[in-house]
């Protein structure tokens, strides 16, 4: 196989070129490379001994730790595949991952969460994991194809109930690859695990820093006066704040306490609607963003913020290739709204026991992503939002991402939620459920004229409800709880 690289074979050579670099840092414990690539040879002999083989599962129930890595790469080691589950998650959401994932070993922390959980073989994670490792002995492993799973992620429920997408590690040192090149790694970064490991963005990052020589940082969970001192203590270089985390963290480090002149880009997601709070950051020179999911490794564009503004997403990594599709495959003209659809180097090896949702997301020989965007003139791509459900007025398809997004950019709108609501001429009409801003004010007609210069005039609401706070499942609107307030019905299919 020499044209393999597995995940473990990028550890091993860090062994060699770089021993005494230091990989881990994590509380008091400092792992050098070459003590890094030992203890994962330890831990892929111990896995064996629990009766871990090639391909199967090995489950995290934690917060971020150094054992997150050690697991991935004891994993590639030994051709299992490593899941980090999402620790926010109900007692009831960790039972249907343990029972859809069928792990062969679990390791966990104590929490509330995991206790009702727990089983007797269970290995947790402080004196019994370095007890594991530190009987467990040293030997070689013969090289595992990179193009075998070794990463497992669960998405969001977008087909009745959570899907694991399996990376392989071909698939994972190909888009580490690109973060190295777009982001101009260097083997002395050092990267702060301040979002969570059951989270791509997170781990590719990790990852990346791995493939560079880097430092990895660890931090349990991200709290804003932590994450000051370790970018001062470690004069760590990049990290992976979103959301209110930035502003967390710069409201942390008000006074100016900390020393976060080392800290040289952050990552962000083309999500957001206001980037003022990252771009006005003095103590950050770069910062990256893009589009992006897990089922293609991470990041599918990527773009700086010079670049453009809310929803503009950039230009496609190097290693994949983007089309906006329409419903029948073909690719719709430049300008015109589809769906995001991507193939090449970096995309996942599909879900994990979903044959039939496999199929139905490689359609036409691409990866349906499931979320909606156009390409402009110049060749970038926009992010318009996710295609949840759509609305069908007459013959016209309409999506409730683009018309929120129209209705967003009017001054007075704090949120918005779009759904379909019966009518009895044109099947469906668009309603929009709309949050104003405090002290800000917009009649019913502004904001249907607003959408009107801004859509082809079908997709413009034909009613407008005003409410105080738009209810959330995540981090989208509640569809199922607007329908049911606000009279939404007949999409089709139903």
């Amino acid at each position: 196989m020499i044209h393999s690289l597995s995940l473990s074979d990028v550890l091993a050579d860090h062994a060699r070129s770089r021993p005494q670099v230091t990989a881990v840092v994590d509380g008091e414990l400092r792992l050098t490379y070459r003590e890094l690539d030992e203890r994962v040879t330890r831990l892929a002999a111990a896995l064996e001994r629990l009766g871990v083989s090639a391909g199967d599962r090995v489950l995290w129930l934690g917060q971020n730790a150094y054992a997150v890595l050690e697991l991935l790469l004891a994993c590639s080691r030994l051709g299992a595949i490593c899941c980090p589950a999402n620790w926010r998650q109900s007692a009831d959401e960790l039972r249907f991952v343990l029972s859809d994932l069928t792990p062969a070993a679990v390791f966990w922390e104590r929490s509330e969460t995991t206790e009702p959980l727990r089983d007797a073989g269970w290995i947790e994670a402080g004196e019994e994991y370095e007890r594991l490792i530190a009987e467990a002995p040293g030997r070689d492993f013969p090289q595992v194809s990179d193009t075998e799973p070794v990463l497992a992620l669960y998405t969001a429920a977008f087909a009745g109930r959570p899907s694991a997408a399996l990376l392989s590690s071909a698939a994972l040192v190909a888009h580490a690859t690109t973060l190295l090149v777009v982001r101009q790694m260097e083997p002395g970064f050092t990267f702060l695990n301040s979002g969570p490991l059951f989270h791509v963005g997170t781990m590719m990052f990790c990852l990346a820093t791995l493939q560079i020589g880097g430092t990895n940082v660890f931090t349990p969970a991200f709290d804003p006066e932590e994450v000051c001192r370790l970018v001062d203590a470690e004069r760590v270089t990049q990290a992976f704040l979103f959301g209110g985390m930035i502003d967390a963290v710069a409201k942390a480090n008000a006074g100016g306490k900390y020393d976060l002149s080392s800290l040289r880009f952050v990552a962000h997601s083309a999500e957001w609607d206001d980037m003022i709070t990252v771009d006005d950051s003095p103590w950050c020179r770069s910062k990256m963003g893009g589009y992006g999911q897990t089922e293609v490794g991470g990041m599918l564009t990527f773009l700086g913020l010079a670049e453009g503004g809310a929803g503009f997403a950039g230009r496609p990594s190097p290693l994949v290739q983007v089309r906006i599709l329409g419903p029948d495959g073909g690719e719709v003209p430049v300008g015109e709204t589809g769906e995001i659809c991507a193939r090449g180097k970096t995309l996942f090896s599909g879900y994990f026991a979903r044959p039939d949702l496999n199929a139905e997301k490689t359609a036409y020989g691409w990866h349906h992503t499931g979320d909606l965007g156009r390409r402009e003139p110049d060749g970038t791509i926009t992010f318009i939002g996710p295609k949840l459900r759509m609305i069908k007025s007459g013959a016209e398809n309409i999506y409730p991402a683009e018309v929120e997004r129209a209705l967003k950019s009017h001054p007075a709108v704090a949120d918005a939620a779009v759904i379909g609501v019966p009518d009895p001429d044109w099947h469906q009409a668009v309603k929009a459920v709309v949050a104003l801003k405090p002290a800000a004010g917009a009649t019913e007609d502004e904001l249907v004229e607003h959408v009107r210069g801004l859509l082809a005039a079908y997709k413009r609401p034909r009613h407008v409800a005003f409410v105080d706070t738009i209810p959330k499942r995540g981090f989208t609107p509640d569809y199922d709880a607007l329908d049911a307030t606000h009279g939404g019905g007949n999409y089709p299919g139903t």
